[in-house]
């Protein structure tokens, strides 16, 4: 496999990380490995989970409690919620996304993975490479997660055999290749005694613990390098005696960067007019990078309203129709001209499913043709007809603002999580 990418500067941005894999592959163990290695672990909190591991008959800290936080959840040993925890080393903070492994929860591990930076895929190295293993690697070429570790747990089961890592490490070579995962690496760990997690592995594996490879991980300077986009959230204009000619447009840049003097494009308007100020938190700034939440001066006071998107020289799509891989979320299945909400960025418009043309088949990693309606979990391809214009990237190539949700109108929920452009990497057969 690939070397992952790393970086030799010694403190790095904070790491949004999702955890995804099967059921009973030790994602919760794994986490719960981190949290308490990286002393992140709070006293009472340590203590609720003692209890908790007491009551369930366990002789020893349960450590998959720490992050099984639903009665369910405890009750039954799995995890169904995304559960998020935050913690730190001496090199990097991290933010983590637990995600579930049942395949009726993959909605979630959506969810979860939809604004990481990096994957961690847990593989139980008995049963090697799973259909929820096809499913989630799947899943993150298609949500374009940079970088990706395979995890491959419960060495310590096979006596960290070399040979079966190697062939399970096989497999997996073969599945990345398949979706179309660039940036990924295997590593033999035992999340139960903390070998290869946050110690060395044995010494037949001459990589770096699983810990040690996340915190080298460097992803603030791909953000940057990225075209500038900012959708805007709202225009500020507070009309006071203090500032009674004061108008911001405020929003979270997604992705490149801004200064002073630049001339920015409103899509889909198409106004443009230069930076006069960029207002943050703490006070005025020259420049804003991708993450920053900011408010932006113009020069002229143009009608930019929420839903537009700001972009420098590089420009975004507007178009009214949309060729789109859909993850599909809703309990009920899909149907061609269904109506619905499609919120890309800050906008919501109206819009209107087209028919399925391509389902994805975890098991054969390829694209089936098919007419059939998308049931819960499956990967399609369909078109969306928006009633208005809407600003957007391919997915493939801006991450931020490529990607957009299909809402049922009559209760608000997320029917589908979609990304615009249906020729996306190596899943195009």
């Amino acid at each position: 496999m690939n070397t992952t990418t790393v970086s030799t500067v010694s403190q790095h941005a904070p790491l949004r990380l999702v955890v995804a894999g099967s059921v009973d592959d030790g994602k919760s163990t794994l986490v719960g490995r981190l949290l308490h290695d990286s002393k992140s672990i709070l006293a009472d909190q340590y203590d609720a989970v003692e209890s908790a591991s007491r009551s369930r008959g366990a002789t020893e800290f349960d450590l998959a409690l720490l992050t099984d936080g639903l009665r369910a959840e405890r009750e039954q040993g799995i995890t169904i919620d995304v559960a998020y925890r935050y913690f730190k080393t001496d090199r990097r903070s991290f933010i983590l996304a637990d995600t579930p492994g049942h395949v009726q929860y993959t909605r979630n591990t959506v969810t979860g993975a939809s604004t990481a930076d990096a994957a961690v895929v847990l593989v139980d190295v008995r049963n090697g490479a799973s259909a929820q293993t096809r499913r989630h690697s799947a899943l993150l070429s298609l949500l374009r997660v940079r970088h990706v570790v395979f995890a491959v747990n419960k060495m310590d089961a096979v006596d960290w055999s070399q040979d079966r890592f190697e062939q399970v490490q096989a497999e997996l070579h073969e599945i990345a290749r398949g979706v179309g995962l660039g940036d990924v690496v295997a590593v033999p760990v035992s999340a139960l005694t903390g070998e290869g997690v946050v110690r060395a592995a044995p010494d037949w594996y001459l990589g770096r613990p699983l810990l040690a490879l996340l915190e080298e991980l460097d992803t603030e300077l791909e953000d940057t390098a990225e075209p500038f986009r900012m959708p805007v959230q709202l225009v500020i204009r507070p009309r006071t005696a203090q500032y009674p000619d004061y108008r911001g447009l405020a929003g979270r840049v997604a992705s490149g960067r801004v200064q002073v003097g630049d001339v920015v494009h409103a899509s889909p308007s198409g106004t443009g007019s230069t930076v006069i100020a960029i207002d943050t938190p703490t006070g005025p700034a020259e420049v804003a990078v991708a993450g920053q939440s900011v408010t932006i001066r113009l020069a002229e006071e143009l009608d930019i309203a929420r839903g537009e998107v700001l972009t420098t020289d590089d420009p975004i799509a507007v178009t009214r129709v949309l060729d789109a891989v859909v993850t599909w979320m809703g309990d009920a299945p899909s149907a061609a001209r269904q109506r619905v909400l499609v919120k890309a960025g800050t906008k919501t418009v109206r819009a209107m499913l087209g028919p399925v043309t391509d389902i994805w088949d975890v098991s054969e990693l390829r694209w089936t043709p098919s007419s059939a309606p998308l049931q819960l979990n499956d990967i399609g391809r369909c078109t969306v007809q928006l009633a208005e214009d809407v600003a957007i990237d391919e997915y493939r190539r801006l991450r931020g603002t490529g990607a957009f949700v299909v809402v049922d109108p009559a209760t608000g929920a997320t029917l589908a999580a979609c990304m615009s452009g249906a020729d996306l990497g190596a899943l195009v057969p």
